[in-house]
């Protein structure tokens, strides 16, 4: 029944039918009560990282300043953030990336008015303690262990504290660390979304079909390895040749090196496939639609859309009317042609479809991949390291202070578990 919860019921996309399932499953009872006796917390204050305008890794900024956020409905958690981690939509926000329409969402009314976006904290996943509880909330108790992704509208996880609905936060794997945590939930939002509601794979339809992802090494791809063979799919993955054994580690069955030659000339000689995950965008789409099954239902998903970028570059109207134009001619051009289905695929917060996950977790079919990790107060240099792109896994911070030499023991030792990752993946997966 537990699994039923997500793994054949994700198509119910809508709000309602998500917090349908939320309810569903949960009998906890919280009052609404702080238990946090943070000296900023009884201040109005917290420590965050926060930017004031978009541009650099110049811009971030540590401040003691930031309002601590507030219970404003009765749905919602107030979370005491222990970890945090990073993905590259930090930093295209952080230039500015989406501001048009993710300005739109977090005030309707913004069209009308020159309001302010900052102070703006970035972060999207979050691992940590929920401290306080609306009124209505039934799935949560001040003092549980939880994990989350940040919709992209609110202030992030870079901060001492960050308040979602109970919709959107879900209880974190027991056999993880706060560290581990953090590195899930956004990569597992979004390949979900991609997977299931994108491509129409779930637990009972993926047996033998044949899933190809490019740029699989990064965390969405890593993630998606891992779901993938739990599901029972045949998953090949491109990568550079120095990621190889990660990939292979996590369950790949064939890898292609896309530093070794023509990645579509190593792509053809194989047997066509009934899904691609599109992780890295650019010209992809032209010569990976002709490794889809013909007329076989095929469906080619990519998460790189123009559609933030459109609206940010052309207005909110025009932008998002380029934008929907050219999706419908892509995926007109498509099913006429050669009868395969494009589509884009999009992050979508849902606390039911984390705590799937965090049973695989617990069951040893997913494990974290966690690259680099970087103390609270050298999140400039996280940033930096993600920046440099070629990514074996997640960025991982550590918010809270509640061990000061393990954080400066990361800086000592260069911040990265990078060379060490890869053999306990393996390790792992041969336990399992």
């Amino acid at each position: 029944m537990a699994s039923t919860r997500l793994l054949c019921l994700f198509s119910a996309r809508a709000a309602g039918s998500t917090k349908t399932l939320a309810k569903a499953g949960c009998s906890r009872v919280c009052s609404r009560r702080s238990v946090c006796s943070s000296p900023s917390r009884l201040q109005g204050c917290m420590s965050a990282w926060v930017i004031d305008q978009y541009g650099t890794n110049g811009l971030l900024r540590h401040t003691e300043e930031v309002t601590v956020p507030t219970i404003s409905s009765a749905s919602e958690v107030m979370i005491q953030v222990h970890a945090a981690s990073l993905n590259p939509l930090d930093i295209s926000m952080r230039g500015g990336y989406g501001a048009t329409l993710l300005k739109l969402r977090r005030d309707p009314l913004s069209v009308m008015n020159t309001d302010s976006e900052f102070p703006l904290i970035l972060g999207r996943d979050v691992s940590g303690v929920v401290v306080d509880c609306g009124d209505e909330v039934t799935h949560f108790a001040p003092g549980d262990e939880v994990w989350a992704a940040v919709p992209p509208w609110k202030q992030g996880s870079l901060a001492e504290f960050v308040t979602l609905t109970e919709y959107e936060v879900s209880h974190k794997p027991k056999l993880l660390s706060h560290m581990e945590a953090a590195s899930i939930p956004y990569v597992a939002n979004t390949a979900l979304s991609a997977l299931v509601n994108a491509a129409g794979l779930c637990r009972d339809s993926s047996s033998n079909k044949r899933v190809l992802i490019t740029g699989g090494s990064g965390g969405v791809g890593t993630f998606s390895i891992q779901l993938l063979k739990a599901w029972g799919a045949h998953v090949t993955v491109t990568c550079s040749q120095n990621a190889e054994g990660l990939v292979r580690g996590l369950g790949a069955d064939e890898v292609v090196d896309y530093t070794a030659g023509n990645v579509a000339d190593q792509l053809e000689i194989m047997e066509k496939f009934d899904v691609i995950i599109d992780c890295v965008g650019g010209d992809t789409e032209l010569w990976a639609m002709g490794l889809l099954k013909p007329w076989a239902g095929a469906k080619y998903v990519t998460l790189v859309t123009p559609l933030l970028h459109n609206t940010d570059a052309m207005g909110l109207l025009d932008g998002t009317f380029n934008a929907v134009f050219s999706l419908q001619s892509k995926a007109i051009q498509n099913i006429i042609s050669n009868g395969v289905f494009y589509r884009w695929g999009f992050y979508t917060p849902d606390g039911p479809a984390l705590d799937e996950v965090s049973r695989l977790v617990d069951a040893g079919k997913i494990l974290p991949v966690v690259e680099a990790q970087f103390p609270f107060a050298h999140v400039p240099q996280a940033f930096q390291k993600l920046e440099e792109g070629h990514a074996r896994g997640k960025t991982v911070v550590r918010v809270a202070d509640e061990d000061d030499r393990q954080a400066e023991e990361m800086v000592q030792n260069g911040h990265t578990e990078t060379t060490e990752s890869e053999p306990k993946v393996q390790e792992t997966v041969k336990q399992n």
